[in-house]
């Protein structure tokens, strides 16, 4: 019997299309890799060099032109790099600075998109107030990729880490809602406050429920089900997708779903989670997320001449849509440091005590310019502007083209000036002058706890080995409880110092060396050589983060 497989000529299409765009998507991906190299290398950010490349890219003739459907560009990207960040950022910490956190999440963002709306208002000839604040919306909210990617070459607190990490969570919720309810106000010509106020407090709510929902029954899987690393990585790749969806059915918020349940997901992870599982979801996201973020920084470059084309054909000229742009950002900067000082002036006026404790730890008046210099824009701000529709009421979205050409050169001028200047703005004003100090109080923690973490496993131990007669006389235990002895009764715990650290990292690669020899045998298990590599990984990473 012969089966003949036919598809119709939609599917033909996606097939051919895929077929055709395959190549040149492998080759982005290189060039994603070969830019983080060098911009490792470089000691700069990645996506300050990526939003180059996209730029550089977009003049080379004769490339394909990718098209993205707007109404998927938000589930495509969004809730991966979402549910990832929320994943890496300190519950704890959000907890301990959520009154800033909030401020900054929410009333800077409403602040900033009302400046920008004001502005482009008064300066951009027929930009209505509502298209303003479309482009408020998309603009307001700084990108945690860009600014994890930037502060990782600067020396900052800690607590200012956590505040750039958890703002960054809720300020893309709080823009989407304003982009979101500015996109309705365009299209309808007309805002309710009395529905608007209703449709943002059931986003609120329904968005953190969702999430919330999702992530137990997510969780509930991974504890009733017998998973593996591979199906609960699985699992975790298409859950962030799930909470986004279901809360978008709802008409609620899917970045508060996603960004709700990634947080309750990793409050729980060692509930559910194995070791393995951790350290095989760790390495993948990692790399999921990094091409993202490398592909949404390319495409907006390859879109970059027909969107001047477009400019062009509205009959605005580009030296004035530059113009247009540096204005918006120049509001943006400022939008961000005024509100910093005014933060800190709050702090001052009705939190004495905690505006004394930040003076003590050595923050100067130059800190809120340090925090207000990080906020560049990034991944959101694309997704955004991409997303919005081609079409309104039938007619061309009015300005569309202008408000993604201001959205790129947004992005272009605060990870280039701001990013590539960060370092200087620090070295320059000092603004976390006691941070010396403040290493040291951590470092000393870390210490402390690494002690008491040894202590509390020789105590164990020696309580099992004399109450259990099963243990008395055993050879293996007794080895056992006098490691744990010495590791508990080293008075100096920091002998691994560099020096240390790279002659035990040159014995591992030996290990491996000697591991690959003997494979060449066909008489030993190849799978027990793996297993032995990956015991000496497992090692060695731990061996770089003492």
């Amino acid at each position: 019997m012969i089966i003949s497989l036919q598809f119709n000529p939609f599917f033909t299409t996606i097939i051919f299309m895929l077929h055709e765009l395959l190549p040149f998507g492998l080759i982005m991906v290189f060039i994603i890799v070969l830019l983080n190299i060098w911009a490792t290398k470089l000691k700069i950010a990645y996506p300050i060099l990526l939003v180059l490349a996209g730029l550089g890219i977009s003049f080379i003739p004769g490339l394909p032109v990718i098209r993205i459907d707007p109404d998927m560009i938000f589930l495509i990207f969004l809730p991966p790099l979402l549910y990832e960040a929320s994943w890496t950022v300190s519950f704890k910490e959000m907890k301990k600075w959520w009154r800033i956190i909030g401020s900054f999440a929410f009333l800077v963002v409403f602040f900033t998109a009302f400046l920008v709306a004001i502005t482009a208002n008064h300066f951009i000839p027929g930009f209505s107030i509502a298209l303003g604040f479309v482009l408020g919306g998309i603009v307001s909210p700084p990108d945690a990729v860009s600014t994890g990617a930037i502060t990782k070459f600067v020396k900052i607190p800690k607590s200012t880490s956590a505040i750039l990490e958890g703002e960054s969570l809720l300020n893309d919720a709080s823009s989407l809602i304003v982009f979101r309810f500015a996109l309705v106000a365009v299209g309808t010509g007309q805002f309710i406050w009395q529905t608007a106020i209703k449709d943002f407090l059931w986003m609120l709510v329904g968005g953190v429920g969702t999430g919330l929902i999702v992530g137990f029954i997510f969780m509930k899987i991974h504890k009733k089900w017998s998973t593996d690393r591979v199906s609960d990585t699985a699992l975790t790749l298409i859950a962030p997708y799930f909470m986004y969806w279901l809360a978008e059915q709802a008409h609620c918020s899917g970045v508060l779903a996603v960004v709700s349940g990634g947080l309750f997901l990793s409050s729980q992870r060692l509930s559910f989670l194995s070791s393995s599982s951790r350290i095989t979801g760790f390495s993948v996201w990692q790399s999921f997320v990094f091409i993202l973020n490398g592909i949404v920084f390319l495409i907006i470059g390859l879109e970059l001449p027909e969107i001047v084309d477009g400019i062009k054909a509205n009959g605005i000229p580009l030296e004035t849509a530059i113009i247009y742009g540096a204005i918006v950002t120049l509001v943006l900067i400022l939008a961000r440091m005024v509100s910093s000082y005014i933060a800190i002036f709050a702090t001052i006026i009705f939190r004495p005590k905690v505006a004394h404790n930040m003076q003590q730890q050595g923050r100067s008046w130059w800190a809120p310019l340090a925090m207000g210099w990080t906020g560049m824009r990034g991944v959101v701000s694309l997704a955004a502007a991409l997303s919005i529709p081609l079409q309104l009421n039938g007619e061309p979205f009015p300005h569309r083209n202008l408000i993604l050409f201001i959205t790129f050169e947004a992005i272009l001028l605060t990870l280039v000036v701001q990013g590539l200047t960060l370092p200087w703005v620090i070295s320059k004003f000092k603004p976390f002058s006691g941070l010396a100090n403040l290493e040291h109080d951590e470092q000393e923690t870390r210490q402390h706890i690494k002690k008491g973490l040894k202590q509390h496993v020789y105590d164990h131990i020696k309580n099992k080995f004399e109450s259990e007669e099963r243990w008395q006389g055993h050879a293996g235990m007794e080895k056992v409880l006098k490691h744990w002895e010495n590791q508990a009764n080293t008075q100096d715990i920091r002998w691994i110092d560099d020096d240390i650290k790279a002659v035990l990292l040159e014995m591992f690669e030996l290990q491996r060396n000697y591991l690959h020899e003997l494979n060449k045998d066909p008489k030993i298990d190849e799978e027990i050589i793996r297993m032995q590599v990956y015991q000496i990984d497992l090692e060695e990473e731990r061996i770089r983060y003492v």
